[in-house]
């Protein structure tokens, strides 16, 4: 019978016992939970929010954006799904409303007022502010397809209304057209644009003026969602 050496035996054992080490304590990738809380009515006024509010608007729909059972931002409006995994909302804000020198009451002033657009990835939990081109929370009213975003934009110089397509991701608008003068107005300076699929359209409707449509030229979506160890990665390093 033939002998097999001790030697060879251990290397067995221990060869066998290395294998299983990176299985056995190789952690679970952790699930995050991403929602929308229920929707409820906070006060809001032309006072509270110049730019935003609408005429006769006296409150306004919020709902919270929970990560994990926490509630990381506030949210209005509908949300809109651009991928599988991730989707924009629109952000809401709290702003503290005292004045320098005002006396503190039990209670602070705040008022809300509608804010930029957020993207979130309900893999990773991840939650991006979107830095949409000539973007006015009091005047842009976006309307999105797929991972397009289509508004009226102000310039930076404030005195020129433009029709904005922006694609989530991309560093310049798909789209960038001047509509006309920009003029502050009581009402809503322009409307929420209509989009059209085949061909692929979009459509203007500036206050006063009748509607302009311009077609967008289809190209591949620019975003890139990590993967969830990357993003855990990335957390731990910031």
């Amino acid at each position: 019978m033939r002998r097999v050496p001790i030697v060879c035996l251990l290397f067995g054992a221990f060869g066998a016992l290395f294998l299983t080490i990176p299985f056995a304590a190789a952690a679970p990738k952790k699930v995050h939970v991403v929602g929308l809380g229920a929707v409820k009515k906070v006060p809001y006024s032309k006072a509270g929010d110049p730019a935003g509010a609408m005429a006769g608007e006296d409150s306004l729909k919020v709902r919270p954006l929970v990560v994990d059972g926490d509630v990381k931002e506030w949210t209005t409006g509908e949300s809109h799904d651009v991928t599988a995994r991730s989707f924009v909302v629109r952000r809401v804000i709290r702003l503290n409303d005292e004045l320098p020198g005002e006396k503190p009451t039990t209670q602070k002033a705040w008022v809300w007022q509608r804010g930029p657009w957020l993207l979130v990835d309900r893999t990773t939990g991840h939650v991006t502010a979107l830095k949409l081109p000539d973007y006015d929370p009091g005047v842009s009213h976006v309307s999105w397809f797929r991972d397009y975003g289509a508004y009226c934009g102000v310039t930076a110089s404030g005195k020129s209304l433009y029709a904005v397509v922006a694609q989530l991701a991309a560093r310049k608008p798909v789209l960038s057209k001047k509509l006309a003068a920009f003029e502050a107005a009581n009402g809503p300076v322009c409307a929420e644009p209509e989009w059209q699929r085949d061909p692929l359209r979009v459509t203007f409707h500036p206050a006063g003026k009748d509607g302009v449509s311009f077609e967008i030229v289809p190209g591949s979506a620019v975003l890139v969602e990590d993967s969830p160890d990357e993003a855990e990665a990335a957390a731990k390093q910031n």
